[in-house]
């Protein structure tokens, strides 16, 4: 399967693939953004799927998940559902359970959040790339020995001069992650707003290990 475009997605990879990697762009982006970083973690031979965020930018060109300029982020309640929604329609063709998020700067807030506070939603694994916690998200506390979510994996990287989403923010993921029960590891690195390049070893490491620990799941 080459890539494909929609309104609100890219679709590249396999159509037999048994194993997805769903991409979440950042603020101002688009869905091409990370369509390409994508295919260089996984190759042709697994699904790939960037999301379009369905708000227009205010500045013209790009999308937005919701708009970080008004107080208090009202738009945000629902884009939680819209994206809610359209990872339960991925699960038509594929089980959630063999499904990895990756989400840069807004878009990986939207995939901590989604991912971490719906227990229906029992993905794999979560990839932060320079996220950030919404104001009111708390995960939900799990079980290592509970249900799909107790298996849930997440990693994040975070540049450490970073400009633009300050380190500490995923600092702040970090412990309430672990504070939820949740396996999840940080990685900082010597640079600023961006996902590292040196990093690509570990996060397919990542990826297959969240693959793996969902081998013979439905």
């Amino acid at each position: 399967m080459g890539e494909q475009r929609a309104e609100d997605r890219i679709t590249g990879g396999s159509a037999s693939a048994d194993r997805r990697l769903v991409l979440l762009h950042g603020w101002g982006a688009d869905a091409d953004d990370l369509f390409e970083l994508g295919n260089l973690l996984v190759g042709p031979q697994l699904s790939v799927v960037a999301l379009r965020a369905p708000l227009p930018h205010p500045a013209g060109l790009g999308r937005q998940w919701y708009d970080l300029q008004q107080p208090g982020w009202p738009q945000l309640p629902a884009a939680r559902d819209d994206l809610r929604r359209r990872l339960r329609a991925l699960a038509a063709d594929l089980p959630l359970s063999r499904t990895v998020l990756l989400g840069f700067s807004q878009g990986a807030a939207m995939a901590l959040d989604v991912a971490t506070g719906s227990p229906d939603l029992a993905l794999a694994g979560v990839i932060s790339c320079s996220g950030y916690p919404h104001p009111d998200w708390k995960p939900l506390a799990i079980s290592p020995s509970g249900d799909g979510q107790g298996l849930l994996r997440v990693l994040l990287t975070h540049g450490q001069q970073d400009a633009v989403v300050p380190y500490a923010a995923s600092e702040d993921v970090h412990r309430r992650l672990r504070d939820s029960g949740r396996a999840v590891n940080l990685i900082g690195f010597a640079g600023g707003h961006t996902i590292d390049e040196a990093l690509f070893p570990e996060l397919r490491a990542f990826l297959e290990a969240c693959w793996e620990g969902q081998a013979g799941r439905g």
